[in-house]
């Protein structure tokens, strides 16, 4: 997490707080183990691929 948090500041220049990033990590992961399971439940359409 330091480590990630250092690369953004080195690009972008803006202070970065660490508890604000994994609160973003934590929901970006949610949603994507919520698409994976609604994937996995549903199937993928034929016109999706």
């Amino acid at each position: 997490m330091a480590a990630l948090t250092k690369v953004l500041w080195r690009t972008t220049g803006a202070d970065v707080d660490i508890e604000d990033l994994k609160i973003v990590l934590i929901f970006c992961g949610a949603g994507l183990l919520q698409s994976l399971l609604a994937a996995m439940t549903y199937g993928v359409g034929p016109g999706l691929l």
